[in-house]
């Protein structure tokens, strides 16, 4: 067997595979040996068939099936013993009456040749890394919804601002009957909000429903009607009061505090402030981060100049889908693949080049936090030793989760290897403003 290379250019060549009688025949033979003691033809005993018809049924599927698995091995071998790192897959060259009753066969291949280029993190233009910041209003907030959500319903007689209303919706036409609770500022209107302000239990209100809840989703809900009713909806209500109560806000003291973190972990407001601080701005850090890794991708890209063997992909694009694409076809997905091809390609020389590798402990021990946060929403703040390595064999014996953490500690480490070596800007702001800046 004998391999050679033609280099087009720094991007294309041509690989030729040339195979022997002597590189294949003995696995034929051996191959059309076995065959011939099972093969089970009319008029002969099993074992006794003639080698000669055993050929003439059987040798040609047998001689093409192994000259393709001889020629696919060589060619990975090769490729792998020059370390070539090509494109797509190579592609096979069409060949004229191509002769399978020859003895000698030799096979061309295109290859698309990865490109050599450098990438320098340091890029010309700075990259905004933003730091997200929890802001007075927005701790304040969260402290009132805490009370909210811990907070009690008192039950009274008479309907206020911020009240919570249970009572029967009914249509006129009796197609609507739905008991439901509704707080009072989910009304749309002063008209409206007006007739259920100061009402008492055992009033019935007349309302219509065309405008009466801010979108169709509410109508669906209060009305208990499905949302093809709701969108068009045009009848007279009435709207039975049963109960009114009104929630009052959670106390902040030492019960609530335990109940949020955990015994005597925070002791004060001060404290409870610090605490939703803290964890806003962990959370905010991973938008943060993740802004960062699209930012950083979209400046490589633009800054990172080379050639990619365009001609060459669109033609791998065209055979290597389940349906065989048109020229014009393969053109437009290259189109559109083109900026994803380019980043794969500056994200295994940043890798490269820096020596980044994903070590079995590093998944485990990222799984292990994952396991212990889900653990902490349920109550669980202190799992053994022992349950976490059970949790954790169990989650890695999935191969596709291995696989996705695998990609999450490899992300971690590419955005340490940006925050120290890309050329960043920090820029401090609240979330509000941050969503503003970055989806508009």
């Amino acid at each position: 067997m004998n391999i050679t290379r033609e280099n087009i250019d720094e991007l294309n060549a041509v690989v030729k595979v040339e195979i022997k009688k002597d590189d294949y025949q003995p696995k034929v033979e051996k191959i059309l040996k076995d065959y011939r003691k099972s093969a089970n033809i009319p008029g002969f005993r099993k074992g006794h068939v003639p080698m000669g018809l055993v050929k003439k049924q059987y040798g040609k599927a047998v001689l093409v099936d192994e000259v393709n698995k001889l020629l696919q091995e060589s060619l990975n071998n090769y490729l792998n013993e020059e370390k070539l790192e090509v494109l797509g897959n190579p592609l096979p060259k069409a060949q004229d009456n191509f002769d399978w009753d020859k003895e000698d066969y030799a096979f061309e291949f295109e290859l698309g040749l990865a490109p050599k280029f450098d990438v320098n993190l340091n890029t010309k233009n700075k990259v905004t890394h933003y730091k997200i910041v929890a802001n007075e209003e927005m701790i304040d907030n969260q402290v009132k919804t805490i009370q909210k959500q811990y907070g009690k319903l008192v039950s009274k007689n008479e309907v206020e601002e911020g009240d919570l209303v249970a009572g029967t919706f009914k249509s006129k036409d009796g197609e609507i009957e739905n008991t439901t609770t509704l707080p009072v500022e989910k009304v749309k209107g002063k008209r409206n909000t007006a007739k259920f302000i100061g009402a008492k239990v055992g009033d019935q209100l007349s309302l219509k429903s065309k405008n009466l809840f801010e979108n169709t989703e509410d109508l669906t809900e209060f009305l208990g009607v499905d949302a093809e009713t709701a969108e068009d909806l045009d009848v007279e209500l009435s709207f039975e009061i049963t109960e009114v109560n009104k929630q009052e806000p959670a106390e902040l003291d030492q019960e609530l505090f335990d109940k949020l973190f955990g015994k005597d972990q925070v002791k004060s407001v001060t404290e409870l402030k610090e605490k939703i601080k803290e964890d806003a701005e962990n959370q905010f850090e991973q938008q943060s981060d993740q802004q960062l890794l699209n930012d950083v991708t979209e400046k490589l890209i633009e800054e990172t100049k080379f050639e990619l063997p365009g001609e060459f992909l669109q033609k791998w694009i065209m055979t290597s889908g389940e349906k065989e694409l048109s020229a014009e076809e393969a053109k437009e997905e290259y189109e559109k693949s083109e900026k994803g091809i380019r980043f794969q390609l500056i994200e295994a020389k940043i890798i490269n080049d820096n020596d980044l590798k994903v070590e079995l402990e590093e998944i485990k021990d990222l799984t292990k936090d994952r396991i212990k946060m889900q653990m902490a929403q349920f109550g669980q703040m202190n799992p053994s030793d022992k349950d976490l390595e059970d949790i954790t064999a169990r989650v890695l014996a999935n191969q596709d989760e291995v696989k996705k953490l695998s990609e999450q500690v490899l992300n971690k480490k590419l955005l340490d290897t940006y925050k120290e070596k890309a050329n960043l800007e920090e820029k401090e702001l609240s979330y509000e403003d941050f969503v503003k800046e970055v989806y508009n």
